[in-house]
């Protein structure tokens, strides 16, 4: 679709969403969010005629893209059907579509309990393994992001955390395996594994192994760095859950549905957690839904008892149809392969290229379609170009390389010092290489605050 610019409509929009909006993890009178009149595929466009290519996915959901009409299709279809039915009743579409996820969820991941999004999936993935094991504490990681929700944020590892941290969510955190800012003094990818798992252990048995729940890790940190795990690390939890009778929880609420160019992430590492939250690729954000991935062994706990936990809209029809429509879609088009392909043969390898060029970029870190940089003041120190949770004039270098990928029309992703390359799974190589080159021009501007 070709942009018409309609600027008096833009105004109008603008105007009512200043006058009554009130927009989430913002301070409401210092931000000024664009007006988008529409969107399709890996771009969307705002009143003046002006269209960006979304390296953002959304917020890591638009896994297929915008628009897709088979899954825009699907949503009319099952409108004109049944709109809406109440979750304790078998609907077609919620059928359909826990039998396709659990069909591709690892190992005997084979029960869904629906949601309407991520956070609200780990809140129940946590109550869950809490009424199976009648244990008290969960464990999480530092560097982390699970939802906004009450327990969600309280697990996250973040200062998004800060605020809402009531101290007594029953949630001990751990430092995660990270060799670029590594916590255990490792110089290489097996030390900070090893390392890491060792730490891990240290706090189970200092917390005391029959007081904790579970332990909730995202199976590839999203906002919080895109930082893949080593090699053995996953298996390592997995093992440590096993010794001491701990369910594992695997968040995939980013990294599922193609991003990391399988299924999920957790087919990376070889491993089958106890359960498995996702949400946004499901239905590439069409309509709200997330999910609990249930093993065998959780399930049984709540055959003869009831669980104590649903919502209102929890496995909605149109939600439904539109991740039976999404993952057809995925499997006809062989999206978690062009994920896989591009981010092997021409996104990893590009980043490592513009590494080179500009000095701000401390380290390239990613898999198929989930990627960051780490943009440095020092490649030599690792000083982050901006400080830990910068705000204000402390953020202005964020802010300006921010706003120059946008004058290239390249809608970038950024956190901290970061910079998140997670276009949709869909993106084609031509597609990417427009991105990559605004990404470049961008970055000379960040190359102006190293030192």
């Amino acid at each position: 679709m070709t942009p018409q610019p309609r600027p008096d409509a833009g105004a109008a929009v603008k105007a009512a969403d200043r006058a009554h909006v009130f927009h989430s993890w913002s301070a409401q009178d210092l931000i000024d969010p664009l007006a988008v009149a529409g969107a399709e595929g890996s771009y969307f466009w705002d009143y003046d005629g002006t269209r960006y290519l979304d390296f953002t996915s959304g917020l890591v959901f638009t896994n297929i893209g915008y628009q897709h009409p088979e899954v825009v299709a699907a949503i009319q279809e099952q409108a004109g059907r049944m709109t809406t039915f109440a979750p304790a009743f078998a609907v077609e579409a919620r059928s359909e579509a826990a039998r396709l996820i659990a069909g591709r969820t690892p190992g005997d991941l084979d029960k869904i309990f629906f949601t309407n999004g991520g956070a609200d999936a780990v809140e129940h993935a946590v109550r869950m393994a809490r009424l199976h094991t009648g244990r008290p504490k969960v464990l999480s990681a530092y560097r982390s992001y699970h939802g906004g929700t009450q327990q969600a944020v309280n697990l996250t590892g973040d200062p998004r955390r800060w605020a809402s941290d009531s101290g007594s969510a029953g949630v001990v955190r751990f430092w995660a395996p990270f060799l670029y800012r590594s916590r255990f003094y490792a110089e290489t990818e097996e030390q900070e594994c090893a390392r890491a798992l060792e730490h891990l252990e240290t706090t189970i048995r200092f917390e005391g192994p029959a007081t904790i729940a579970a332990i909730v890790l995202e199976s590839v940190p999203g906002t919080a760095g895109i930082m893949v795990p080593p090699p053995g690390y996953l298996a390592g939890v997995r093992e440590l859950c096993d010794t001491y009778g701990i369910v594992f929880v695997l968040d995939e609420v980013m990294s599922g549905f193609g991003r990391t160019g399988e299924w999920f992430a957790a087919d990376l590492a070889g491993v089958v957690p106890d359960l498995m939250t996702f949400a946004k690729g499901v239905n590439s954000g069409y309509v709200p839904l997330g999910g609990v991935a249930i093993s065998p062994r959780i399930a049984e706990t709540f055959a003869r008892r009831p669980y104590p936990g649903g919502l209102t809209y929890s496995g909605h029809p149109l939600a439904c149809a539109a991740a039976v429509a999404t993952i057809g879609v995925m499997e006809r088009e062989g999206v978690v392969e062009n994920a896989r392909n591009l981010g092997r043969t021409v996104l990893g390898p590009a980043l490592a290229a513009l590494a080179e060029r500009h000095p701000s970029v401390g380290e390239v870190r990613g898999v198929g379609m989930f990627w960051a940089l780490e943009l440095v003041r020092s490649r030599e120190t690792r000083e982050p170009l901006v400080p830990y949770n910068a705000a204000g004039e402390e953020n202005a270098p964020m802010a300006a390389f921010a706003a120059a990928a946008k004058r290239n029309g390249l809608w970038p992703f950024v956190n901290m010092n970061r910079t998140h390359i997670v276009p949709p799974c869909t993106v084609t190589e031509a597609e990417l290489k427009e991105g990559l080159a605004a990404l470049d021009a961008a970055l000379t501007v960040a190359d102006t605050y190293t030192v």
